[in-house]
């Protein structure tokens, strides 16, 4: 007899793609990533062409809005890489917002605590896991193509990360680690030095024991830590420190850094007069 599948297959496969994503993320996987800043799909397509993990497109300090979220989104999942949203802050109608529009998982940045940590996190899933508001005319529900027993499964393909950026963070880290359905303690280096009065004085002990206590944390939770690497050169040190989930500058910075490089080589392969 014919049964009517719980979820479109096109809601399926994403939903198994993202579930495969945040299951290689708790599992210690390394993977890679890069800022999606420039609020451009195209740009979003080359980097997810490229070969990167994940996407994080920045809705907190990058060029795109809202408006520009879907396109970026779509082109993301044409490529198989996972397309994470780091919101303007931990509020419900931000974090739903770009959820139901097919985001596979949330940033999370200036989390203070571990309250306000499980407070962003409710909204993240549906009941009875969360307080997600249930709209199964989204993308992310397949335009109502979705059911509600299919709902659990999407559920389960949610990254959460939430950013330890601040010193009212770091003194709660163990506390935020221990959170239900925190996945990844990912720290934003400039903020924290700034925070710690250190602003980009990333050598000095203070940041690098704060470094080693975000990562203590999230191995005794059985969590994920992640930061932003501004050069290839810093990921070993990184790694041994037990980090895993890395931001590899953004696509601006990438392209920046590409344009003065390739110049530099032209001009001096270049003749003098």
């Amino acid at each position: 007899m014919n049964t009517v599948p719980s979820q479109p297959p096109a809601v399926l496969e994403r939903d198994q793609r993202n579930s495969v994503f945040r299951r290689r993320v708790l599992a210690g996987d390394s993977v890679f990533g890069t800022f999606l800043q420039m609020g451009s799909a195209v740009s979003a397509e080359v980097c997810g062409r490229a070969g990167f993990d994940w996407g994080l497109i920045d809705l907190e300090h990058g060029l795109g809005s809202e408006a520009a979220l879907l396109p970026e989104l779509m082109a993301l999942e044409l490529t198989g890489t996972a397309a994470i949203v780091r919101v303007e802050a931990g509020l419900p109608l931000r974090i739903s917002r770009a959820l139901d529009q097919g985001a596979a998982g949330i940033m999370v940045p200036r989390i203070s605590s571990a309250a306000e940590a499980a407070l962003a996190v409710a909204c993240l899933r549906y009941p009875p896991a969360g307080a997600r508001g249930v709209a199964l005319s989204a993308r992310a529900a397949g335009y109502g193509g979705a059911t509600h027993d299919g709902l659990a499964a999407i559920n389960e393909g949610i990254t959460t990360m939430i950013q330890i950026e601040n010193e009212p963070a770091l003194a709660d880290v163990d506390a935020i680690a221990r959170v239900d359905g925190v996945d990844v303690l990912f720290v934003g280096p400039n903020d924290l030095t700034h925070s710690l009065g250190i602003p980009g004085r990333f050598e000095e002990p203070i940041y690098r024991d704060a470094l080693a206590a975000v990562a203590r944390a999230a191995s005794a939770a059985g969590k994920a830590c992640g930061v932003l690497l501004r050069s290839p050169a810093e990921l070993a040190a990184f790694q041994d420190l037990g980090y895993s989930v890395f931001v590899l500058l953004s696509d601006s910075g990438l392209l920046s850094q590409s344009a003065r490089s390739a110049l530099a080589t032209m001009r001096g392969a270049a003749p003098t007069a």
